[in-house]
């Protein structure tokens, strides 16, 4: 009897063992295969949030197919305890392990919303914008001047977030000044600027802030990685060009920004102006005209008038001989490689084209020519005597 006793109780044991490698094996699947997601979600973890509460979260939200092997799976992994405030992306089909690892180990939020405080020539703005994490794409929740609009309310009911991301983008061709204005209105941002960064020093870029940043700090950066780009960019510069200087390639940067918002035809630009100064002849550009009459401070907002392209100003290259003292904006880093690496042309005029573009010309016929074509466009649209022209 006994000896029945013990083989039965041997095959029970057999069983339940079998069982629970069945039931590892089972959770192990679970964990470790494809999740139950068809499409992705945006999920937030609260800050202080317990592995319990966003375990459960996750199940009824459809990212986990069970909460309590989710746990299991964390605990086992020593990732309990590490999770991080904030919104993150969960792609469709994401394993219990890509969950996980998202919501412990990978650093900042991943979707959520986020303001953009973005600083245009004629212009800033502050836009708020919310992932989409069906299409991954941001949509636009929001946008004022904060010059001249209110805050709308779908603003002022997240700005105090704490899971709220911000950055500010410098667009190309903005001033300094431009960029201390505007930054003063960065709610967001805290500090006093003490000066206007030197002319030219400021790299046009997006860069994420967090709140209550130092705005001097803020331009201590953007001037950090203008410099470092120009440092790399004259180390690889052209053969022979006419700059003693990496600040007088800077110069000329900023006039190719101003002259042409068409990247593919930067180096041309750049190529006129080199081809000028090797034969001595004046830059004859408007923007720089421009700049001697605003100082950067605001757009000019009107066509240059014959008496202005006649004054003497250090900016005024109808009068001056090479190129101006300073940078009339901060050029992007585009604008950079093509004034230390320009395309090799005869050119040594242009005109606008009406396109967006320019026509270029080796010969003042050629470029007479292109002007009288631009002239025409401009009565028709009714703009006779706006600007338009290089070496007229």
């Amino acid at each position: 009897m006994w000896r029945s006793i013990a083989s039965n109780a041997l095959t029970l044991f057999i069983v339940l063992l079998v069982m629970a490698a069945g039931l590892l094996a089972w959770g192990r699947e679970a964990y470790r295969g494809p999740g139950p997601l068809t499409e992705a979600i945006c999920f937030r973890v609260e800050r202080g949030a317990s592995l319990s509460s966003v375990s459960r979260a996750l199940e009824a939200q459809g990212a986990v197919s069970d909460a309590r092997i989710f746990r299991i799976g964390a605990d086992y992994s020593d990732k309990a305890q590490l999770l991080k405030f904030g919104s993150y992306l969960i792609p469709p089909g994401a394993s219990m392990v890509d969950v996980l690892n998202s919501l412990t180990v990978g650093g900042q939020s991943t979707c959520g919303r986020e303001v953009n405080f973005r600083i245009g020539v004629n212009s800033a703005d502050v836009v708020l914008r919310e992932l989409d994490a069906a299409s991954n794409r941001y949509v636009e929740v929001a946008k004022f001047d904060p010059a001249v609009e209110a805050k709308p309310q779908a603003y002022v009911d997240v700005i105090e977030e704490s899971d709220l991301r911000f950055r500010v983008t410098l667009a190309e061709g903005v001033t300094s000044w431009q960029v201390v204005e505007a930054l003063k209105r960065a709610d967001f941002l805290t500090g006093e600027i003490a000066a206007v960064p030197p002319e030219g020093s400021l790299a046009p870029d997006s860069y994420e802030v967090d709140k209550g940043s130092d705005r001097g700090a803020l331009l201590a950066r953007m001037a950090a990685a203008q410099q470092q780009i120009l440092a790399a960019l004259w180390a690889s510069r052209a053969d022979g060009l006419p700059y003693a200087s990496p600040e007088e390639a800077l110069i000329m940067a900023s006039i190719v920004e101003k002259e042409t918002g068409v990247a593919e035809e930067r180096r041309q630009v750049a190529s006129v102006f080199v081809n000028r100064l090797e034969r001595g002849m004046r830059l004859q550009t408007d923007p720089t005209v421009i700049y001697g009459i605003t100082m950067g401070q605001g757009v000019l907002g009107r066509g240059i008038r014959q008496s202005e392209l006649r004054r003497a100003t250090p900016y005024n290259t109808y009068v001056i001989d090479g190129l101006p003292p300073t940078p009339i904006a901060n050029p992007g880093r585009l604008s950079i490689e093509a004034a230390l690496n320009p395309d090799t042309t005869d050119y040594i005029f242009f005109v606008a084209d009406g396109t967006g573009g320019h026509a270029f010309a080796v010969t003042l016929q050629e470029h007479n020519a292109n002007v009288a074509r631009w002239r025409e466009i401009e009565r028709q649209r009714g703009q006779e005597g706006q600007t338009g022209v290089q070496g007229e």
